[in-house]
C-alpha cells in the first residue's frame, strides 16, 4: 500500500458512504405498504460487508464520474445482492435460518413476504439506474450490465446449476463455470458499473475485467473454505450448510490446501491487471487483499 492512500480510511468513508445512500434510496417503512418496505430495509440494512458497493466506488474512483451516479449504482447492486440473499435463505432454496447474524427474512416475517421482498428489491435496483443523474447512455449500459449479471446468463443461472449438483460430483471446469456465474457475476459487475459510470475507455474496462473475474472466483473459493473452517458465529450465517446440504466446493472437491493457494494465486492475477491504473488502483488492490484475507 503507498504511504499515500490510507485503507482503512477509505474503508470506513465508503462504507459509511453506503449505508446512507441505502438510506436515501430505499422507501421508508412509512410507505405503504408497511410491512413490505420494513422487510426490504431489514434485508437490504441487516449489516453485510458491502463488498459490491465497495467495488463499485473504488473502479468508479479511476475516472471521474459525479458522486450521484456511483451512489445510485453503488445502491443498485446492493439492492440486486440483497435480493438473491433472501431469496437464496428460502426453504424451497437453501432452507436458512440466519443471515448477517440475524433471523432470515421468512424467518423474521414468512415466506411470502420474503418472496415479494426479493422481488421487490429487484425491481427497485433497476429503478434507481433509471433514475440515476447522469447521461441517458450511461444509464442504459448500466442497466443492461446489472440485467446481465443477474439472470439466466450470470447469478440465477449460477444458483440454478447448484441447485441442479446437490449430491453430485463435479468436476473443477464445471465448479469454476458454476461458481462465474452464481458469485462472480455479480462481483464482476460492480466493477463494470464504477467503469461505467466513471467513462472509462476499453482497454481499462479490460483490465478491469481481468481483475473482477480474477477476484470473483477467489471469493467463491474462500467463502468454500470459511464454511468449512469458521463457525457460524463468525459467518453471521449458518456454517458448514455447503457440507450438510452434500454441494459440491472447491473444499470438498479439491481440499483445503488447494483451495486456500488457489484464492492467493488468483489475488495476484488480480492485482497485477490493474498495472495499467498505477496508484489509482490501490483501493482495488486493497479489496482484493480484503477478500482473500476473510476470516483470518
Amino acid at each position: 500500500m503507498t504511504s499515500s492512500f490510507q485503507f482503512q480510511e477509505w474503508l470506513n468513508a465508503h462504507s459509511a458512504r453506503t449505508e446512507l445512500a441505502l438510506d436515501a434510496m430505499l422507501d421508508s417503512n412509512q410507505t405503504t405498504p408497511n410491512r413490505l418496505h420494513e422487510a426490504m430495509r431489514y434485508a437490504a440494512q441487516g449489516g453485510g460487508k458491502r463488498i459490491r458497493p465497495l467495488l463499485v466506488y473504488a473502479a468508479g474512483s479511476l475516472g471521474d464520474p459525479t458522486a450521484e451516479a456511483l451512489d445510485a449504482a453503488a445502491v443498485a447492486i446492493e439492492c440486486i445482492h440483497a435480493y438473491s440473499l433472501v431469496h437464496d435463505d428460502l426453504p424451497c432454496m437453501d432452507d436458512d435460518d440466519l443471515r448477517r447474524g440475524r433471523p432470515t427474512v421468512h424467518k423474521a416475517y414468512d415466506e411470502a413476504t420474503a418472496l415479494l421482498v426479493g422481488d421487490a428489491l429487484q425491481t427497485r435496483a433497476f429503478e434507481i439506474l433509471a433514475n440515476a443523474p447522469c447521461e441517458v447512455d450511461v444509464r442504459l449500459t448500466m442497466i443492461s450490465a446489472l440485467a446481465a449479471a443477474a439472470g439466466s446468463r450470470g447469478m440465477a443461472g449460477g444458483q440454478a446449476i447448484d441447485l441442479d449438483s446437490i449430491g453430485k460430483k463435479l468436476d473443477l471446469i464445471a465448479l469454476q463455470k458454476m461458481h462465474a456465474m452464481k458469485t462472480g457475476a455479480l462481483l464482476s459487475c460492480a466493477v463494470e458499473l464504477g467503469g461505467i459510470a466513471a467513462h472509462l475507455d476499453p482497454a481499462q474496462m479490460t483490465c478491469l475485467k481481468k481483475y473482477s473475474q480474477a477476484l470473483g472466483l477467489a471469493f467463491q473459493i474462500v467463502d468454500d473454505v470459511l464454511d468449512v473452517t469458521a463457525d457460524s458465529q463468525t459467518l453471521g450465517k449458518t456454517a458448514g450448510k455447503d457440507v450438510a446440504n452434500d454441494k459440491p466446493t472447491y473444499a470438498t472437491l479439491m481440499g483445503l490446501d488447494y483451495a486456500q493457494n488457489q484464492a492467493k494465486q488468483l489475488q495476484s492475477e488480480a492485482i497485477v491487471s490493474l498495472e495499467i491504473f498505477g496508484s489509482k488502483g490501490q483501493a482495488l488492490k486493497d479489496l482484493a487483499l480484503l477478500v482473500v484475507n476473510r476470516g483470518k
